[in-house]
């Protein structure tokens, strides 16, 4: 089980191994807020990056822990200092005030390893908007920080103020300028019946799943051979709605053998085929009690048998049949205006009834050290450039 910090005093940290880190998430560690950016795994998907996994706690070393992280390290050119990144991390007790016991150690780790700065995401959510108060804030211009907040969460509120005060600056202001999204669309399924979930949706989409399932629409759960056939319509998707991940087949392969060779099951590929050709796939990923819709792609053709409505609601569906608390949809854009071309995606997500939650986003910092503030200076001049 997790062991518990003491308060007001400094939690040793140290290198863990990957054993040690699984069965910390397994005995109640995913209760912490662990997201799949989180996991041990991850570090095998991510290239190019150095992976270091590190616990707190009594005897991290022998697997007593009460919190752990990811690290990834990347080497800055033509110097041997990294920028350390802890994505969606740490998973730790961001509830307890004295932060200070366990964030000292890892900024101490961190600059031992030849870090110069370093970028964290904290779990906690910071405001959260009904569907229904986003649908009817709509309007030209409009954004979400245009909106009164259905709930403002105390805790995400305290945890800002407590990084501020101790130098942390939240990278992107107040927009999305994070690497990872900020403003996600969750699902809650704690409570929830598979009639309650139906009855979430709005008329559109039941209308629209209906519609899929009586054209004879079929939704199965692929393998990793049908990857480059998701990439595919990827890179539909990618051209007809204007975004690029800029991300290779090789990479999902990459995350789908990494993710699966952790935990069976943990990243499952969706395909929907109509007529024997597959004309949507949608990737999900499972921790815990959390279950995620990563990344979507579609066909441009045959729209009208509206594959990816049925897609979202068989995913849906199996997340609660796992066990899971929340489905996440992931990101969404911040505007609210529906002349907007991102606003389609957030339109497209309202129609399930969840809700949309702005998190904390990322904080970042530079190291202790003139030689750390100065890189780190250089690093952001860099960053503005690009």
């Amino acid at each position: 089980m997790p062991v518990t910090a003491v308060r007001g005093q400094e939690t040793p940290l140290g290198p863990i191994t990957a054993a040690a880190y699984r069965r910390f998430l397994d005995s109640g560690g995913a209760a912490l807020g662990a997201a799949f950016l989180q996991c041990p795994s991850w570090a095998e998907v991510k290239k190019g990056w150095q992976g270091r996994l590190v616990g707190w706690g009594p005897e991290p070393e022998a697997g007593r822990l009460s919190g752990v992280a990811l690290v990834l390290l990347r080497q800055l050119p033509g110097t041997r200092k990294f920028f350390a990144y802890l994505p969606e991390g740490p998973v730790a007790d961001w509830a307890d005030p004295g932060l200070d016991g366990w964030l000292t150690p890892l900024l101490r780790y961190l600059r031992a390893a030849g870090a110069f700065a370093v970028r964290i995401g904290p779990s906690p959510a910071y405001r959260r908007w009904s569907a229904g108060r986003v649908k009817s804030a709509t309007g030209p211009g409009r954004r979400l920080a245009d909106v009164l907040a259905s709930e403002v969460d105390p805790l995400g509120t305290a945890v800002a103020e407590r990084l501020r005060a101790r130098g942390w600056r939240r990278c992107g202001g107040e927009e999305d300028g994070d690497a990872q999204p900020r403003h996600v669309f969750r699902i809650p399924l704690t409570g929830r019946t598979p009639d309650d979930l139906w009855a979430g949706l709005n008329q559109e989409w039941r209308r629209n799943v209906r519609r899929a399932q009586r054209s004879g629409v079929e939704v199965v759960v692929g393998s990793a051979s049908d990857l480059p056939e998701f990439y595919r319509l990827l890179s539909i998707t990618e051209e007809r709605d204007g975004f690029r991940l800029g991300r290779p087949l090789a990479y999902y392969e990459r995350q789908y053998a990494a993710l699966n060779a952790e935990e069976p099951g943990r990243m499952k590929l969706y395909l929907a085929r109509h007529d024997g050709e597959t004309l949507a796939a949608h990737t999900m990923i499972r921790v815990g009690r959390r279950v995620w819709y990563q990344t979507g792609a579609s066909a441009d053709h045959r729209r009208e048998v509206r594959p990816s409505n049925l897609l979202q609601w068989r995913m849906l569906r199996d997340a609660q049949a796992l066990g899971a608390e929340v489905y996440d949809m992931r990101g969404v854009p911040s505007t609210l205006d529906p002349g907007d071309r991102p606003y389609g995606l957030l339109r497209w997500k309202l129609g399930t009834g969840g809700e949309v939650v702005e998190t904390l986003g990322e904080w970042e910092r530079p190291l202790d050290g003139p030689a750390n503030h100065a890189l780190y200076r250089a690093f952001q001049t860099y960053l503005a450039r690009r």
